[in-house]
């Protein structure tokens, strides 16, 4: 399902996309794109202004599939090195709840967006990273159920059946795509899930509050979006045979030619 994939792309260059400008209207860096207590970043405003055109850049380059493996492999690679040499450092040293589950909740959501990055630029274990961390968002939703019923619309019912469920597709298609369980059906379903949250849940809360006072929301909404690609491009690529067999190296670097080919 190669289009599957294009729009997957799209979905998270797009969002990429709109997390630079994000960056650049509020002056500062989304929730979860790095550690709170940060003044010490934001404070330097050519900085934050640079990072968030830098983020830009690199989602058009995505969108559009021009220069698309080195601007996707520079911007897995900064989203990887925020992780490992800032979220950790920062829940190991600066925070006292290091050991409570939901404390990394947004060291994992950044790490999703490097996953997708990654993927986009044609490391396939991208997939099994983001699938790791979409099981552990599966793990939230049974663990914080009550609390999470608190972000959900007022006109739907029995909330808490719809968050246990919820947390039951995220673990069996995260399970699913490490396994390689029909990955594209898994992953594909998975995308048209949370885009269904995008439109039924994220797209409504935007408009809650003025834009100047709705950042958290309108960053949800991109991040949501991300999701959403990130999956149908694993369900676009699946595990095609072109990638197993004897034909592995042949066609890997047939796949690697075509797509420098259109980096150019």
């Amino acid at each position: 399902m190669p289009k599957l994939s294009v729009i997957g792309r799209i979905f998270y260059g797009l969002s990429m996309a709109a997390m630079g400008l994000i960056t650049i209207y509020y002056r500062d860096f989304p929730y979860m794109m790095i550690p709170p207590h940060h003044h010490w970043i934001s404070d330097h405003v050519v900085l934050v202004y640079s990072s968030g055109v830098l983020l830009f850049l690199a989602g058009v380059c995505i969108v559009l599939g021009k220069m698309l493996r080195p601007a996707s492999r520079l911007l897995g690679a900064a989203l990887l090195l925020i992780f490992c040499l800032y979220f950790i450092p920062y829940e190991l040293a600066a925070s006292s709840r290091y050991t409570h589950y939901g404390q990394w909740e947004n060291a994992a959501k950044e790490l999703a967006l490097a996953a997708g990055a990654l993927l986009v630029a044609g490391y396939n274990w991208g997939a099994i990273l983001f699938a790791l961390i979409i099981v552990s968002f599966g793990i939230d939703h049974y663990v914080y159920a009550r609390e999470a019923t608190g972000y959900m619309p007022v006109w739907i019912s029995h909330k808490l059946f719809w968050i246990y469920l919820t947390g039951t597709a995220l673990l069996a298609s995260g399970i699913a795509v490490i396994l390689n369980i029909k990955r594209r059906l898994a992953a594909t379903l998975l995308g048209a899930m949370i885009l269904i949250w995008v439109i039924i849940l994220h797209i409504p809360n935007t408009m809650t509050a003025p834009l100047r006072a709705n950042e958290g929301e309108v960053t949800s909404a991109f991040l949501a979006l991300a999701y959403c690609g990130i999956a149908f491009v694993i369900g676009g690529k699946g595990s095609s045979p072109r990638y197993r067999g004897k034909a592995f190296e042949a066609n890997r670097r047939r796949d690697q030619a075509r797509i420098r080919a259109n980096d150019n």
